[in-house]
């Protein structure tokens, strides 16, 4: 028994590492590759920013993550955060450079354009402000 509840503990270890250097390595990919100039002209300097990739067919896009990503937006303000909403089966170029594999995925952007934390599935109002707040800049009006 205890032998079975180690391997287990080791292969969930092991696929949280692989996921782990996974996400790592596809925000590095970005990063090398640098951001679509198109989205870069939508972004405001200095002002992180949620790259949002979705479609009309996903419902935890419709049903979790866009009404998440307005609550970060309300939350925030203008000046806290900007949300780039890509379409992602309108505009599979864009999702194929950032390398999205998923919808929704979401990207943190920081204020400098740096793709900083992805994020594959629903992220959570909590989840997307905290990784805001570890870009270094306050919540502007909560």
């Amino acid at each position: 028994m205890i032998e079975r509840l180690g391997i287990a503990l080791a292969l969930l270890a092991l696929g949280l590492g692989a996921y782990t250097l996974g996400t790592r390595w596809q925000v590095s990919r970005v990063r090398r590759r640098g951001i679509s100039s198109e989205i870069l002209e939508a972004l405001r300097p200095g002002i992180p920013a949620v790259i949002y990739f979705w479609s009309e067919g996903c419902a935890p896009c419709r049903l979790v993550q866009k009404p998440a990503l307005e609550q970060l937006q309300a939350e925030l303000g203008p000046q806290g955060v900007q949300i780039v909403p890509v379409n992602a089966v309108e505009r599979p170029d864009l999702a194929d450079e950032w390398g999205v594999l998923s919808l929704p995925t979401t990207f943190i952007v920081d204020g400098e354009g740096r793709p900083r934390r992805v994020n594959h599935g629903v992220a959570r109002t909590g989840q997307l402000r905290r990784q805001i707040e570890e870009l270094g800049r306050p919540a502007p009006n909560k």
